[in-house]
């Protein structure tokens, strides 16, 4: 009895988790560039006792491990703006911005200028090219950028905005406000990314998807709880059942 109430923990421990991960999915489905995760799980065996007495076989108790986290790289909808300032990655790449922590990477290409005339992300990041960090004089005007990111006004080249690719995505991680640092060096991009001006890249979370799965785990965590209650009733009971024949 107590392996089942094990077993009926570890799940629900795996279940909150997954909805942690679900939620925060849903919470940035209208996020610029966000890339879901989705949860993984392996089964631990338990090992068997080695008795050969018993009147029936031992059986195999599964407990529930949480294996962390699978980024989803999946490129999410286009969305034309018509900001010069707005861009989208075609392909495999990220945007390198720097920020305090040191240079970070986003897929979110919603760029403006600051008071310094600095390129910079929707959350304040300095946007880097290839030679560092970009800006301009505040006098220019019609300021573009190519498919290959070369970056100009009408007075003036600016260099190119320096995207890059992770060789292994599992080499990503969160770091919050939709940047991502990386285990691994980052590569140029290359002919791997296009980038299209005036446009955005849209969350790629499903939203349906996320929704519905967000049901299914709310009904299995309630499932496991009222299992788990039932199981610490019945524990209750037959140890008084047992106190009550002992002091008979």
């Amino acid at each position: 009895m107590q392996n089942a109430l094990l077993v009926g923990l570890s799940r629900q421990m795996a279940l909150r988790r997954e909805l942690d991960v679900i939620a925060n999915n849903v919470a940035n489905v209208t996020t610029n560039g966000f890339k879901a995760r989705s949860s993984r799980f392996e089964s631990f065996l338990m090992p068997k006792a080695s008795g050969d007495a018993f009147k029936r076989p031992d059986r195999s108790l599964d407990y529930v491990i949480d294996k962390g986290t699978t980024l989803d790289v999946s490129a999410g909808a286009i969305e034309i703006t018509r900001n010069p300032l707005d861009v989208a990655i075609r392909g495999d790449g990220f945007f390198a911005v720097q920020t305090e922590a040191g240079e970070r990477y986003t897929r979110n290409g919603a760029f403006s200028l600051d008071a310094q005339g600095r390129l910079v992300t929707s959350d304040g990041h300095l946007v880097l090219g290839d030679n560092g960090p970009i800006s301009f004089d505040r006098s220019e005007t019609d300021i573009s950028v190519a498919p290959d990111g070369t970056i100009a006004s009408a007075q003036a080249q600016h260099g190119r905005l320096r995207v890059v690719r992770i060789p292994d995505s599992r080499a990503l991680r969160n770091e919050g406000g939709n940047l991502f640092s990386a285990a691994v060096p980052a590569e140029p991009a290359g002919a791997t990314s296009r980038l299209e001006s005036g446009a955005l890249e849209r969350s790629n979370v499903r939203a349906v998807q996320e929704m519905t799965r967000l049901i299914e785990v709310n009904r299995a965590y309630a499932s496991v709880a009222s299992m788990v209650g039932q199981l610490d009733e019945l524990k209750r009971s037959a140890v008084s059942k047992l106190g009550d024949a002992q002091a008979a």
